[in-house]
């Protein structure tokens, strides 16, 4: 077991004072038998309500009503985890999924469908010529994965985009680059080209730049493997998810679950600046 402190700012600065709308807000990780917080502390600047409710996906979401008007939304997250993720090979998968192509038990082939669907489906031509230039049929259901992961890792130039949303599969294949958010979501609709149940995930990586602050929050994918169930890829790194990765949410669409989300009301063609400070620290 390692613990982790997770210190997330976001700071949006206006012109003049606008009216904050309702902001939702995904920054809790999702506890369970591999992360377990400790403690959990959120400053909200103006003045708020705030309703803590779960979504569709059983992700931990803050509703948050502001109380006045303002030229500053600040949004101050620290939340202290343990994390006793097992060893990312410590599993084995049932007998019947070992190799590709299988068919998910009849008991879990109705609650995993919508993971199977493609999100993006005037890709599907472009994703499938380029499934068939990595030769992965005939493969071992998790070498396949392996191998659809380390690619994209190597293939393709990592760009960081404060753009919102995701670039659509094909833009990642012909621009041959692309953020964390737009790797993962390559490696979705690769998987659901496959017939293979898979997710977006949002959260936070402990690395080295990390350490530092500065960061920003992360993105990666998780698969339905039978015998193991949702398990976790990075291909931005090429790794298996393990005690670095901690999740805060999941999707079925990887443009649903932003940290931060809202709107506000104030005059016409105002922009705010955004301001966002990711720091994840080892504690001894």
């Amino acid at each position: 077991m390692q613990r982790i402190r997770i210190q997330h700012l976001t700071e949006y600065f206006f012109s003049t004072q606008v009216t904050l709308n309702q902001h939702r807000l995904l920054l809790r990780p999702r506890e369970g038998h591999d992360v377990r917080i400790e403690s959990s502390k959120l400053q909200i600047s103006p003045a708020y309500n705030i309703k803590w409710q779960r979504d569709v996906f059983d992700n931990s979401l803050a509703v948050v009503n502001f109380l006045q008007r303002s030229q500053k939304l600040t949004i101050a997250s620290e939340v202290i985890i343990g994390h006793y993720e097992q060893e990312p090979f410590d599993f084995l998968l049932e007998d019947y999924a070992v190799n590709y192509p299988f068919t998910y038990a009849q008991n879990e082939q109705v609650d995993l469908l919508a993971f199977q669907q493609p999100i993006f489906l005037n890709d599907q031509h472009s994703i499938n010529r380029w499934l068939q230039q990595l030769g992965i049929h005939g493969m071992q259901t998790f070498g396949l994965l392996l191998k659809l992961n380390q690619t994209i890792n190597r293939q393709f130039r990592y760009q960081m985009r404060e753009e919102a949303g995701v670039q659509s599969p094909a833009q990642t294949l012909n621009q041959g680059s692309g953020s964390c958010r737009d790797y993962a979501t390559l490696f979705i609709e690769a998987c659901r080209c496959l017939g293979l149940a898979s997710r977006f995930v949002s959260g936070y990586l402990h690395a080295p730049a990390t350490e530092a602050g500065n960061a920003t929050t992360h993105a990666w994918v998780e698969v339905y493997l039978p015998g193991t169930g949702w398990k976790g890829f990075d291909p931005t790194s090429g790794e298996i998810t393990g005690n670095r990765h901690i999740a805060v949410a999941v999707a079925r669409d990887p443009v649903s679950v932003p940290p931060v989300s809202g709107s506000f009301i104030g005059p016409s063609l105002i922009t705010p600046t955004l301001r966002v400070n990711v720091q994840v620290n080892l504690l001894v």
